[in-house]
This record gives structure tokens, C-alpha cells and sequence, in this order.
């Protein structure tokens, strides 16, 4: 019988919160379990101090969850949720991903100051994001763009383009879903033109690998599509590297047993890019993922990845 809360590790912006509220509701309806049952802790990350210079300057992903990790790894914690995009594609020893909730809308959203839509931003428009991923994408349609550095949470980025820092941004529609502003984009960019980051709107558990207890009670939420598929990207990710220095995009979609992955890389100039599509069963997904990784190194070839540094 629980008598302790289960201790429930997250970042403090509206939107890591938002995640949290929502695996605590689905734990409490999978379990039948009161909301006193689970504590939310929240804890300050590198990544959430440190806005004024771009991720690959500063350390990449591991930066937003190392403090979480540390305190899950001593038991400090019981399990901790995260925004899948966030995550290193290498975990510390003794922890994993052991849930997946259903994932949002994999999409990016344009948010548009002067223009509604990307291709009608004015000659020379500036765009503010901090994502090298979107910074490439953006070039490639739009050589003419002036791309800034854009960090902090989503009102910090909202904020600084009403002050007319910029003349658009980009986030996840995920997230601005989950924040209920719904209202916010001025356009939604086509997957397949401007593909979103590996794992983007998919919410994860890490937790203990030795934990039985908490497994199992993870588990109950665990959506095995959503995990098929960011297992799939992850699998793309790690082959390439996948830090926050590096421009990557892809997205696998699951429908039964079936896995269709579509990836691309770019140079951060967004002048060269190369594509990739591959299939097969979702249960090989990580397999997939590697071996998509792996064709697309070998077609671009030695020097496009100079171009990484």
C-alpha cells in the first residue's frame, strides 16, 4: 500500500509543468489513485538559467535535465517528465525511458509579427529561434532571412517578438497546445517541407532501470506507438551525433505494426541538405532509425559533416 507520495521530478516553466499535470492525471486514472498520491517537485536546470546564449555554446540537451537526473539516480526521486526533444540520445547509467505518453501534433509553428505565413515574411524579415534545425530550415526556403538566437520559455519568446525583437518566431505546436494558446500561430509549416526535430511533441518518463515498483506503475500509461516512433528518431539521432550543434529533422509515423520514417540533414547554412525515407515493423524501430542514420552519413559524405565543426 502507498502511503508516501510518489515524487515526481520536472523543470518549472508553465509548459514542463503542463506535462507533469498531465502523466499525473493519466497515473491517477490508470491506477485509481488520489491526487495526493504524487508530489511534483520541481527543480532549476542549467538550461533554464542560462538564456542568453544558444544551447551548443553552453553544452547541448543534457543541460535541461542533468539536476533532474542526479536527484533520480540517488532516489531522491521516484521518476521525472521531460519533453522527449530534450533529451541526449545517451542517458546516465542506471536510468531509461520507461513511458511515452500519446504524442501531440508533431508540427512547427510559424508566428508571424508582419507576415502570417514564412514565404511572406518581407525581403530581409528577421526570425528569431534558437533551434540550429529551424535556423537551417528557415535559410534553405528563405536565403534572405536574418536569423536570431531566441531562447527562454514560451511567454519569454512570445514577449520579446511583440516587442518587435523580431518579426516571427517558431515554436512546437505541441507546446503552445498544451498551454491551451491555440490561437497563437499564424501558421502551421508543413512536416514534409520543414520537418520537426526527432521526438518533438512526445512527452517521456525517465526512471530507475531496477525499479520494479515504479516500472510497473509506469507501464499502465505507456503508449507503445509513440514509443516506436521516438525510438525510431532517437535511433536517427544517435547515428548522427544529435546534439544541439547539429541541424536534424525526421519523423516516424506507426500505424498498426507498420513504421514509416522520413529524416533530413542540413548544413547550419541551409545550402545543402540531404533526405531519407525508409519503413518496416514497428517493433525494429531503433533498428530502422540506425540504419536511416547510417545511409544518410554515407550519401552526404565526409565533407558535409565538416560543415558541423
Amino acid at each position: 500500500m502507498q502511503t508516501k507520495p510518489f515524487r515526481i521530478g520536472t523543470r518549472g516553466s508553465p509548459l514542463a509543468l503542463a506535462q507533469a499535470y498531465e502523466t499525473r492525471t493519466r497515473l491517477m486514472a490508470a491506477h485509481g489513485l488520489p491526487e495526493d498520491l504524487f508530489e511534483i517537485v520541481v527543480l532549476s536546470t542549467k538550461g533554464d538559467r542560462i538564456t542568453d546564449r544558444s544551447l551548443a555554446l553552453i553544452g547541448g540537451k543534457g543541460l535541461f535535465t542533468e539536476e533532474i537526473e542526479a536527484q533520480l539516480s540517488s532516489g531522491e526521486l521516484d521518476f521525472a517528465v521531460h519533453s522527449s526533444k530534450d533529451m541526449p540520445t545517451k542517458l546516465p547509467e542506471g536510468l531509461h525511458l520507461s513511458a511515452y505518453l500519446p504524442r501531440e501534433d508533431i508540427r512547427d509553428a510559424f508566428i508571424g509579427r508582419t507576415a502570417k505565413r514564412l514565404i511572406d515574411l518581407p525581403q530581409g524579415a528577421t526570425v528569431g529561434s534558437a533551434s540550429l534545425r529551424r535556423q537551417a530550415l528557415i535559410r534553405r526556403l528563405r536565403p534572405d532571412i536574418n536569423v536570431i538566437v531566441f531562447r527562454g520559455q514560451v511567454e519569454t519568446r512570445l514577449g520579446k517578438l511583440a516587442a518587435g525583437e523580431a518579426d516571427a518566431t517558431l515554436l512546437a505546436y505541441a507546446g503552445l497546445k498544451r498551454l491551451g494558446k491555440l490561437d497563437v500561430p499564424t501558421e502551421l509549416l508543413d512536416p514534409v517541407s520543414f520537418p520537426p526535430a526527432p521526438a518533438q511533441g512526445a512527452i517521456c518518463i525517465e526512471s530507475r532501470v531496477n525499479d520494479d515498483r515504479i516500472n510497473g506503475l509506469l507501464a499502465a500509461i505507456d503508449d507503445r506507438a509513440t514509443r516506436a516512433a521516438v525510438s525510431c528518431e532517437r535511433g536517427f539521432l544517435a547515428t548522427l551525433d544529435g546534439s544541439c550543434r547539429t541541424p536534424i529533422a525526421g519523423y516516424a509515423t506507426v500505424e498498426g505494426d507498420h513504421l514509416q520514417f522520413r529524416g533530413m540533414i542540413l548544413t547550419p547554412d541551409g545550402s545543402q541538405f540531404h533526405e531519407i525515407e525508409t519503413s518496416g515493423t514497428a517493433d525494429k524501430a531503433a533498428d530502422l532509425g540506425e540504419a536511416a542514420g547510417q545511409a544518410i552519413r554515407a550519401r552526404a559524405g565526409a565533407d558535409f559533416f565538416e560543415s558541423w565543426g
